[in-house]
């Protein structure tokens, strides 16, 4: 690995394990405005809110667009901050050996300043890219292009953890190396999608990125 590699990770699924959580809640506000989409929670995975907004509920008035809204981020106020097995130590374990890391993830700033009160996790990382940053989200490219840009590496020599369909899009797009989590998702239906795919980081260590070279991942 180069040492001018960076490691982006998404938040929801890959730091935190709350997207059980959040099924729970776009499953039923999905029945509650009736939208009839099939598995609804899994379309909105890595989708910024705002798009999730315009995707979905764009038919409704604005008062009911602006009550989806309010109860989103009522919901993120009290959602349980859970760490993924492992991670804590991966993300210290990074900052001891210098490497850049940066946060790349579809929550806006409000939910994020939220996560790291209950969780201190801000000091690990070199950039933050949240929705607020972007103007199209994942599966678009934008987000990561922009964190590598902020850590001034090249996409090529950027690792990313996600877990979502529309994450692992979006840090292909952009011409990264994609560690899959599988912790929203069955391991089979994202596997060729990436160079790895992990459970959590319990097993992971940086010595197994820095001693294997980019031919290896091929």
């Amino acid at each position: 690995m180069k040492n001018s590699s960076a490691f982006l990770f998404d938040l929801d699924g890959v730091i935190i394990d709350t997207e059980p959580q959040y099924d729970v809640f776009w499953k039923k506000t999905g029945e509650d405005y009736q939208l009839g989409i099939k598995n609804f929670e899994q379309q909105v995975k890595g989708i910024t809110l705002p798009n999730i907004i315009a995707l979905y509920f764009s038919h409704l008035p604005e008062e009911k667009q602006k009550e989806v809204e309010a109860a989103n981020h009522s919901f993120d106020l009290q959602m349980n901050i859970i760490p993924i097995p492992g991670v804590l130590a991966f993300l210290a374990e990074l900052k001891k050996a210098g490497i850049k890391m940066g946060l790349v993830t579809s929550s806006d700033n409000e939910k994020l300043a939220v996560v790291f009160r209950k969780l201190p996790i801000k000091e690990y990382f070199d950039t933050i890219v949240s929705s607020d940053r972007i103007t199209q989200g994942k599966p678009h490219p934008q987000c990561y292009l922009l964190a590598a840009n902020d850590l001034g590496v090249l996409p090529e020599n950027c690792f990313v953890f996600e877990d979502s369909f529309n994450g692992i899009k979006s840090a292909n797009a952009a011409g990264m190396w994609v560690i899959g989590l599988s912790t929203t998702n069955p391991p089979e239906s994202i596997q060729n999608e990436c160079i790895k795919v992990i459970p959590d980081f319990q097993r992971l260590s940086v010595s197994s990125f820095l001693e294997k070279k980019d031919s290896e991942w091929l």
